[in-house]
């Protein structure tokens, strides 16, 4: 097996990427995963409607940072002609690829035709692909599906095979459809049944939570990379394990010292980044704190309380306190 693989011109190490997604990736997010090991990342999904109507958050969506590279801008659309409008503007902003959603299951994206309803109209898919190839040039265009919208269209093979021949680079597949949104269990076999199908890279998505489920996904797909989502939150830690055995290394957990000062890092890089106030910001770094603290003893009342957070201060108050909390636990067990 091959240490990386090329989408288009751009090579990306064989570990695992970080995926988009939406309210949650954010440059923070991105960072953090990328400082432990993320060997390619997604910008959150960006309108191309909007994109081309010049949305006054384009610039902070679109912008792509060396430390995060390689990166993608994913755009999400349902019209061919503002698709290739919006790439030819994000092109602007030096992204390494360009990446298409054709998952997303959130009623607001698929009620405009974007997302997964678009695995429900593959001519349309196409088309909007076709369009984006020709509008980028020379950097490369994926998409990301699903196993299809519902388990009686699972579609995923003839969705691929229609992307390869109008010009996708790769193909991103959660193993899921639309009608299961996150639920159930992800359907590897799909996944292997697209890599048979088509001579592109295929990326794999769905139920990687550790280095075992990421080896598992690499063994029955086949894929050519794997995609990490929900498995990352609060655990930006995972791409350094995926790595460790990737390369053979014993991975040491991190301590739960460790853990809140990643975290109370995490935070300052959300607020340093934020042009909002400190409060504002802190609301959304609220779920952030909540889940570097899931898996631990009494984390349930923890997480209530990272909700109600509205300074630094605090949340560096509730680390240690919650560092406290788990020692004198582990002492106790050690009596």
């Amino acid at each position: 097996m091959s240490d990386t693989v090329k989408i288009g011109r751009v090579e990306i190490k064989r570990t695992a990427a970080l995926a988009p997604m939406a309210g949650v990736a954010d440059r923070a997010y991105r960072l953090m995963c990328k400082r432990f090991g993320a060997a390619y990342t997604v910008s959150e999904m960006v309108s191309a409607k909007g994109i081309c109507y010049s949305d006054r958050k384009t610039a902070e969506l679109c912008t792509v940072t060396d430390a995060e590279r390689p990166m993608a801008v994913q755009l999400f659309g349902s019209e061919p002609d503002f698709m290739a409008e919006a790439v030819k503007i994000v092109l602007e902003y030096k992204p390494d690829i360009i990446d298409i959603n054709m998952g997303c299951p959130v009623p607001k994206v698929v009620g405009t035709g974007a997302g997964s309803a678009l695995m429900k109209d593959v001519k349309l898919a196409a088309d909007i692909t076709e369009a984006a190839v020709r509008a980028a040039g020379d950097v490369p265009v994926t998409a990301k599906i699903r196993s299809g919208w519902s388990a009686e269209t699972v579609n995923a093979v003839e969705m691929a095979k229609a992307l390869e021949a109008a010009g996708a680079a790769a193909i991103a597949v959660h193993g899921r459809t639309r009608d299961q949104f996150y639920s159930g269990r992800a359907d590897y076999g799909v996944i292997y049944d697209v890599k048979q199908a088509v001579s592109i890279p295929v990326i794999g998505n769905g139920d990687v939570t550790d280095a075992n489920s990421c080896m598992r996904m690499y063994w029955e797909t086949c894929c050519d990379l794997v995609m990490v989502g929900r498995g990352s939150y609060g655990n930006p830690f995972i791409f350094e394990e995926l790595e460790a055995t990737n390369e053979g290394r014993v991975y040491v957990k991190p301590s739960v010292e460790e853990r809140m000062r990643v975290m109370l890092e995490h935070i300052r890089l959300m607020l340093e980044l934020s042009p909002k106030s400190e409060e504002m910001a802190m609301h959304e770094a609220r779920k952030h704190a909540a889940w570097y603290m899931n898996g631990f003893y009494g984390s349930a009342k923890f997480r209530g309380r990272c909700y109600q957070l509205s300074s630094y201060s605090e949340a560096e108050s509730l680390a240690n306190e919650f560092i406290e909390l788990q020692n004198s636990r582990m002492n106790k067990n050690n009596l």
